[in-house]
C-alpha cells in the first residue's frame, strides 16, 4: 500500500508540475499577445469589427476539437498543448485590454497630453494603469479557464492533471478522478488569489479610494 502511494504521489507531483507549466507559458504568451492586439485595436477602432469576431470564433471551438485539430499539425508536442491554450488566453485579455484602454475619460488623456507627455507616455503612466482594474480581471477569467482546459493534455498523451481524471473515468475509480480534479481546483483558486493581490497593488490608489 506505501509503495502505491509514493508511486502515486509521485505521479501527482510530475502531473501538477506539467499541469502549471502548460498553464503559466500558456498565459504569459497569450496575455502578451492580448495585451499588444489590445492597445493596437484601441488606436484603430475600426479594426476590432473584423478582428474581435474572428477571435471570439475560436472560443466557440470545443477545446478538445482544437487540440485535435493542432495535434495533426504540430503532432504529439508540449507545443501543441501551448498554442491551443495560448489561443484561448488570447480572446479575454485583448476584449478586456481594448475595453478598458477605451474607457479611459477624455480628461485624463488631455490632461496628459497638456503635461507634455508623448502618446507612448500616456499610454503606460495614464490610460494602461486606469484601464488595469479591467485588463486584470480579463486575465483573471483566462487563467482559471487555461487551468481547466490544460486537463485536455492528457487526450493527446501529454500529461498534466488530466491523466488522472481520464484514467479515472475510463475505469471508474473516483480516487483518481479527485487526484485530479481537487489539485486543479486548488491551483485554480490560489492563481486567481494571486492575481486578486496583483489587481489591488496595480489598481491606482485614486480608483481604490473612488471604489470604498
Amino acid at each position: 500500500m506505501k509503495a502505491l502511494m509514493d508511486t502515486y504521489g509521485s505521479m501527482l507531483l510530475s502531473a501538477i508540475g506539467t499541469h502549471m507549466l502548460y498553464v503559466m507559458v500558456s498565459v504569459a504568451l497569450g496575455a502578451a499577445a492580448g495585451m499588444i492586439l489590445g492597445i493596437v485595436l484601441s488606436r484603430v477602432p475600426k479594426w476590432s469589427v473584423v478582428i474581435l469576431p474572428i477571435l471570439s470564433v475560436f472560443q466557440t471551438i470545443p477545446g478538445l476539437a482544437f487540440i485535435g485539430i493542432l495535434f495533426l499539425i504540430t503532432g504529439m508536442k508540449p507545443i501543441t498543448v501551448i498554442i491551443a491554450l495560448s489561443v484561448y488566453v488570447i480572446f479575454p485579455v485583448l476584449k478586456n485590454t481594448y475595453a478598458g484602454i477605451l474607457s479611459v475619460e477624455d480628461k485624463y488623456v488631455e490632461a496628459a497630453k497638456g503635461c507634455g507627455m508623448t502618446s507612448f507616455q500616456t499610454l503606460m503612466r495614464v490610460e494602461l494603469p486606469l484601464a488595469s482594474p479591467t485588463i486584470i480581471a480579463g486575465l483573471r477569467m483566462a487563467v482559471i479557464y487555461t487551468v481547466s482546459w490544460a486537463v485536455l493534455a492528457a487526450m493527446i498523451g501529454l500529461g498534466g492533471l488530466g491523466d488522472f481524471i481520464y484514467q479515472g473515468t475510463t475505469s471508474n475509480n473516483n480516487t483518481l478522478i479527485l487526484l485530479g480534479a481537487i489539485p486543479a481546483a486548488v491551483i485554480a483558486i490560489v492563481l486567481g488569489l494571486i492575481i486578486d493581490v496583483l489587481q489591488k497593488r496595480l489598481t491606482p490608489r485614486g480608483i481604490r479610494e473612488v471604489k470604498r
